[in-house]
C-alpha cells in the first residue's frame, strides 16, 4: 500500500511533464534541485527547479535531468518533494490524508488495442483532433465488442476511453454517428497517410482487389438495393463492398457501392484511385476471372497498368479443343502457354480433385437415395404415377448439375438410374484444373504470377473476417450514405488491429476475442489526491495478462491522468432492466 502511494505520487505528479518516460527504477535516486543562473555581476537571471536523478556508469555516479519542473504547479512540485523526503521511512505516508484509492476502470483491453493502433499508423492517419479521437474510439470499440454506436459509448465508459486517448471532452452516441459522416469525408486523406506510414513512402507495385456484399436487416438504408446476393439471403435489400490491398493482402482502401453494381462496375474507380490517391506508377492488378474482363484488361492497359487474373473453365475448355492448351501440360509442376502476347500459367490441384470426385459422388448417392425412396413408394401403391416419381428425380439430378452423366429412366414400374461412363471421363478431365492469366513481360517469373494471383486468397479472408468473424460487418446500424461510408472504414482499420493481435497471438490457444476478454480484467485503481486531482494506477498484471501483452509488444504505462470526461447515453434503459 505504502509504495504504491509513493509510486502513484510520484508518477501522477510527472504525468503532465513526461510523455515518453513513463516507467521508473525504484533502486534509482531521485531528488528536486534547483539551480541558479547568474549574470557576470552575479545577479540571479533564471531559476529552474529540475527532477534529477544519480546512477553508477562504469562505477562512476552521474547525474540526468528527467524533467523540468519549473514551470509546474507549485502543489505538484511540493507533493514529489513529500514522497521523495519520505521513500526510506513509507509509513509515514500512511497518515496522509490527502490520498484516497478508489476502483478504477478496465484498462489493458483498451490500452493494447490502442497502442496496435498507434504502431499500425491508425492513430497518426485519423488525426489528433478531437474527430479523429471519436473515429479511434469507434475502431477500437468495434476490436473489443463489435456493435452500434450506442454499444461503443458503453464500452467507453467501461474501458477508460476518454483518458486512454487523451480527451477532455466527453461524448455520446449522437457524437459518435455524426462521426461516421466525418470519416466519410475525410475517407479518402485518411487512407493516403496510413499507406505513406505503413509502407514509408514506398509505393505498391501489386494490388488485390476483391468484392462482397452484406445484406440489412429490417433497416432503411441510401445505398441499400436488390441485387445478387453472395450471402444467399433471398428477400434482403444490400450494398456491394470493395475491398483493396496490398501484396501483403492488408486492407489499405475499402468503398461502398450501391446493391445492384456489378463486380467489375467497381473496378474503374480503384483504379483511379491506386494511380491518384496512392501516387502508384507501376501497378500490376490481381482479381478473380469475374473481375478482370475485356474492358477492365482495356482500362488498365490505358494508364500503363497490368493485371493478374484467371480464366473460366468454358474458357479452358475452349482453348483445349482449338488446341492451344494440351491436357498432359496441367499434370506439370507450373507451366506456361504463350499466345497472341498473352501468358497462361497452367496448373492442377491434386487436392481440388479429391473435393471434387467427393462431391459428385455424394451427389449421386442422394439421387440414389431418392431413387430408392420413390422405388419402395410405387411397389406400397399400385396406383401410384411413376411420371411424378419421375420428374422429381430428374428435377434433383439437374439442380445437382450432374444430368450431364447421369440420367433416370422408367419401365413403367420403377425407376433406374443410368451413368453415362464417357460423358463422366469427359467430364471430370478438368477437375481441379485452373489457368491464370497475365499480360506481365516474360522478365516476370512464372511462379511469382502463380503465386501473387494465390495471395487473393488472403482478401478473401479478409472479407470473410469482416463479414461473419470477429468483425461482423453487419448489423450496420446505420441509414444514411455516408455513415455507411464511414462504418466501412471504422471495420476495415478494426481488421488492420485484429489481424496483428491473431498473428501475435498466434501460439496462444485461445482467439483473439478470449485474448481481449482476459486483458479486460485488467483495471486501474483511481488515485485521488486532495486538490490535485486523480489519476489511474495501473498495477502489475497477471501471468497470463503479462503473456499476451508481450507477445503483442505492449506495455501497460503506471500511471494515466483522470481527465474527467463525461462519456453519456441519451437512450435511457427500461425501466424492466433497470430494475434488475
Amino acid at each position: 500500500m505504502c509504495s504504491h502511494v509513493y509510486n502513484g505520487i510520484i508518477a501522477f505528479s510527472l504525468t503532465k511533464h513526461l510523455t515518453k518516460r513513463l516507467y521508473y527504477d525504484k533502486n534509482e535516486v531521485m531528488y528536486i534541485t534547483e539551480v541558479l543562473t547568474k549574470t557576470k555581476k552575479g545577479k540571479i537571471s533564471h531559476r529552474c527547479i529540475l527532477l534529477r536523478e544519480s546512477y553508477r556508469d562504469h562505477g562512476k555516479v552521474k547525474n540526468r535531468t528527467i524533467a523540468n519542473l519549473t514551470h509546474s504547479n507549485p502543489k505538484e512540485v511540493a507533493a514529489m518533494r513529500l514522497a521523495l523526503e519520505h521513500k526510506d521511512d513509507l509509513r509515514v505516508l500512511q497518515s496522509i490524508k490527502a490520498v484516497e484509492l478508489e476502483q478504477g476502470m478496465s484498462i489493458g483491453a483498451a490500452w493494447l488495442v490502442y497502442d496496435v493502433a498507434r504502431r499500425l499508423g491508425i492513430e497518426k492517419a485519423l488525426g489528433e483532433g478531437r474527430e479523429g479521437k471519436l473515429g479511434l474510439w469507434q475502431v477500437m470499440a468495434r476490436v473489443i465488442d463489435q456493435g452500434s454506436r450506442l454499444s461503443a459509448v458503453r464500452l467507453a465508459q467501461v474501458h477508460a476511453a476518454c483518458d486512454i486517448l487523451g480527451m477532455r471532452e466527453g461524448f455520446d452516441e449522437e457524437d459518435l454517428y455524426q462521426n461516421l459522416g466525418w470519416l466519410s469525408e475525410h475517407q479518402e486523406a485518411i487512407e493516403k497517410r496510413l499507406f505513406r506510414a505503413r509502407r514509408g513512402g514506398k509505393k505498391s507495385e501489386l494490388f488485390l482487389y476483391d468484392v462482397t456484399s452484406s445484406y440489412f436487416e429490417g433497416q432503411q438504408n441510401a445505398l441499400a438495393c436488390w441485387g445478387y446476393s453472395r450471402d444467399k439471403k433471398s428477400g434482403k435489400k444490400q450494398v456491394v463492398v470493395g475491398l483493396l490491398c496490398d501484396e501483403g493482402g492488408e486492407p489499405v482502401s475499402v468503398e461502398v457501392f450501391t446493391g445492384n453494381t456489378q463486380d467489375y462496375d467497381t473496378f474503374g474507380s480503384q483504379v483511379k484511385k491506386a494511380g491518384e490517391q496512392f501516387g502508384c506508377e507501376r501497378v500490376t492488378w490481381v482479381g478473380d476471372r469475374g473481375m478482370i474482363k475485356s474492358a477492365q484488361i482495356r482500362k488498365l492497359n490505358e494508364v500503363g497498368f497490368h493485371y493478374i487474373t484467371a480464366i473460366t473453365k468454358p474458357q479452358i475448355e475452349k482453348l483445349v479443343r482449338t488446341g492451344i492448351f494440351q491436357m498432359e501440360l496441367f499434370d506439370q509442376e507450373v507451366c506456361e502457354v504463350l499466345e497472341e502476347g498473352v501468358r497462361y500459367i497452367l496448373r492442377r490441384n491434386p487436392r481440388r480433385v479429391e473435393e471434387i470426385v467427393g462431391s459428385r459422388e455424394e451427389k449421386k448417392k442422394g439421387v440414389e437415395a431418392l431413387c430408392q425412396k420413390k422405388n419402395v413408394y410405387l411397389s406400397e401403391h399400385p396406383r401410384a404415377q411413376v411420371t411424378l416419381a419421375l420428374q422429381e428425380v430428374q428435377g434433383k439430378i439437374e439442380r445437382l448439375k450432374i444430368d450431364r452423366w447421369l440420367r433416370v429412366e422408367t419401365d413403367g414400374s420403377k425407376l433406374e438410374l443410368k451413368e453415362d461412363e464417357e460423358a463422366l471421363v469427359e467430364e471430370g478431365r478438368l477437375d481441379g484444373c485452373y489457368v491464370i492469366k497475365s499480360d506481365l513481360p516474360k522478365e516476370i517469373d512464372k511462379q511469382m504470377i502463380h503465386d501473387r494471383y494465390k495471395d487473393l486468397a488472403e482478401v478473401e479472408q479478409a472479407f470473410r473476417t469482416c463479414k461473419t468473424g470477429l468483425l461482423e460487418m453487419r448489423p450496420w446500424y446505420v441509414q444514411l450514405e455516408k455513415s455507411t461510408r464511414g462504418h466501412a472504414l471504422v471495420v476495415m482499420l478494426a481488421y488492420l488491429i485484429t489481424h496483428y493481435l491473431q498473428e501475435a497471438w498466434v501460439d496462444f490457444d485461445l482467439t483473439v476475442k478470449e485474448g481481449l476478454k482476459e486483458l479486460s480484467m485488467v483495471c486501474s485503481m483511481e488515485m485521488i489526491i486532495k486538490d490535485q486531482g486523480s489519476c489511474h494506477r495501473i498495477p502489475t498484471p497477471r501471468q497470463t495478462s503479462a503473456k499476451l501483452l508481450q507477445a503483442a509488444a505492449v506495455r501497460l504505462p503506471r500511471v494515466l491522468p483522470y481527465l474527467g470526461a463525461t462519456v453519456v447515453s441519451r437512450k435511457k434503459l427500461p425501466s424492466r432492466r433497470k430494475n434488475h
